[in-house]
């Protein structure tokens, strides 16, 4: 049994639903409020990671049969639908749930994804949780997107799209990350915000696991503390300044059988359910990220809602408060696809995605070498490997060979799309910043080979191969594993070779990978172990665009569209 009481079913928007109204799930008619009773509106999003263009995006409706793909999102049109909806409530609230930056396209992620910062203030977000993207380059880089200025460890990127750079005008949130030195959250951990005359305190955390992804450099002195405990606490200080009704915004997820426009899903698997139950019971809506998953679920009575990744699709939410006690009655969502076209433009969005491709296009469309094929395709086969992920780590260990690398290993966060080709399977700057965006640069290190199997089992370590995926390696490098096996054994003791040879405990191997792994991170603490370090000061993209450049430059373009067997994976009888 639910611990809330009942909702207050008559007071929620009418939802009808059909395969007509499937780029719009469910048509939402707001009813007539009683005196005392108000609706707060609601928009939300997550996960944007700097898609200011509008992308492909597989729609599976729960209103209709079968998937289809779609081209959706796009500042312009996100701009379109909060320009149409705040016609019916000027006072909506739009509010996110982390990785609004980081693995950003390159038209983004050129400009050290300063655009991006600049088009959510423009649709008007008011605040958003940090999530574990917004650390990709550090705290100090952090703080300089929240507030503005030129200092930047991203110098070669900072203020080059506008000079100064303002900071954004949205509030970042984290409750639960802390200053190690002060004792106090790196920035707010919450926001207070007002519409239709209620008082809405909106609470910002991120997965505790952040440090497994972000460079350990970048947040050094930074305590990531347990986020239902950070969130609870700060209720009690927003009672004392009037608020009853509380959303909490957390870059925390999990994953479903439900379609993401199913209302009242069930099965809500994943982190974010431990961190629902453990919520104060004042706590009745929770807007969620990090697992690129749309849904609408309840859990012991809470709404807990996604809206999938990359601006494809937002989220409306209702609120329905009681002025008098203070307090939230019922909570309603639907999802919205954001489909081009569906509402009228907005022209200061429009103008402005127009200003960014301006300013992006001649040094994203300059050319950079042939491939062997049209596509590389980033999505891991059942062993765990992928084509891009052979491409990019035989580009790696090509830029390591001076120092002596042997063996690359990359992992699978940092290939973030398909490599994609032009006319004539030419790729250009862009289509290469898409695939490999992060620019990290190449660390090379001793590692004996008892390490090395130390380093692949930790690719299973806490059932993390599920979402992280596994280690790609580079080429003349290859072992086999089995799923039946317990962890920490799971690699076939005499199947790791290098060249055909046997991988030697006690041997010393000259292994490169790019500074985020040599940090630790993804959970992989083998590699903090490596010594003689080099540091290369060479850029992932640099080693891949001199990779491609040469082998067309010898005549045998790169890239396969098919794994090549470094990884297998022993079938289950």
């Amino acid at each position: 049994m639910s611990k809330f009481p009942l909702p207050a079913r008559a007071l929620r928007p009418v939802l009808t639903c059909g395969a007509a109204l499937v780029l719009s799930s469910c048509a939402w008619f707001k009813p007539a409020l009683p005196p005392g009773v108000a609706q707060v509106e609601l928009v939300t999003l997550n996960d944007f990671h700097g898609n200011i263009e509008a992308s492909k995006y597989v729609l599976d409706s729960a209103y209709a049969s079968g998937e289809r793909t779609v081209i959706a999102g796009g500042i312009d049109t996100l701009g379109a639908a909060l320009q149409a909806w705040r016609k019916q409530d000027p006072e909506l609230l739009l509010v996110g749930a982390g990785d609004l930056i980081g693995a950003s396209p390159a038209i983004s992620s050129m400009w050290a994804d300063e655009p991006t910062i600049g088009a959510m203030d423009l649709l008007g977000l008011r605040a958003s949780s940090v999530g574990n993207h917004e650390f990709d380059a550090g705290r100090v880089e952090l703080l300089r997107q929240q507030q503005g200025g030129c200092k930047s460890p991203r110098a070669d990127k900072a203020c080059k799209f506008e000079n100064p750079y303002g900071g954004a005008q949205f509030q970042y949130l984290a409750a639960n990350v802390i200053d190690m030195v002060t004792k106090k959250p790196l920035l707010p951990a919450y926001k207070i915000e007002q519409a239709h005359g209620v008082k809405i305190g909106f609470i910002g955390a991120v997965l505790r696991e952040a440090t497994e992804k972000a460079p350990a450099s970048g947040i050094a002195g930074l305590d990531f503390a347990d986020e239902a405990d950070a969130i609870n606490r700060q209720l009690p200080e927003l009672r004392k300044q009037g608020v009853g009704v509380f959303v909490v915004l957390i870059h925390q997820g999990g994953r479903t059988v439900d379609k993401f426009d199913q209302q009242e899903c069930s099965h809500l698997k994943g982190p974010i359910v431990d961190v629902v139950k453990r919520l104060d019971p004042a706590i009745r809506l929770v807007i969620s990220g990090h697992s690129h998953r749309g849904y609408l679920c309840r859990v012991d009575g809470r709404l807990v809602t996604q809206s999938d990744m990359g601006g494809h699709v937002m989220s409306r939410i209702r609120l329905t408060v009681d002025t008098a006690s203070n307090t939230l009655r019922d909570v309603s969502a639907k999802q919205e696809v954001m489909i081009p076209g569906t509402w009228p433009a907005n022209p200061a969005l429009d103008a402005y995605l127009k200003k960014v491709r301006d300013r992006s296009a001649s040094a994203l469309a300059r050319p950079v070498a042939a491939l062997a094929v049209p596509s590389v395709p980033r999505e891991k086969q059942d062993d765990g490997e992928s084509a891009l992920g052979d491409l990019v780590t035989d580009a790696t260990l090509a830029a390591g060979r001076p120092y002596g690398a042997q063996i690359a290993f990359v992992n699978n966060g940092s290939l973030r799309h398909d490599l994609d080709t032009s006319a004539g399977n030419r790729v250009n700057v862009g289509q290469l910043l898409a695939a490999l965006p992060y620019t990290n640069s190449l660390v090379v290190m001793n590692l004996r080979g008892s390490q090395i199997r130390e380093l692949l089992e930790q690719q299973w370590s806490g059932g993390r191969d599920i979402t992280r995926g596994l280690l790609q390696v580079s080429d003349g490098f290859s072992y086999a594993w089995d799923p039946r096996r317990g962890e920490g054994g799971k690699v076939l003791p005499d199947s790791l070779k290098l060249n055909g040879l046997p991988i030697e405990n006690g041997t010393v191997y000259r292994v490169v990978v790019n500074n985020f792994l040599a940090e630790g991170g993804d959970a992989f603490p083998a590699f903090t172990l490596g010594g003689n370090r080099a540091e290369t000061n060479i850029r992932d993209i640099d080693a891949l665009t001199d990779y491609l450049t040469q082998r067309e430059q010898y005549g045998k373009p790169a890239g396969r569209s098919e794994t090549q067997g470094r990884i297998k994976r022993l079938q289950q009888p």
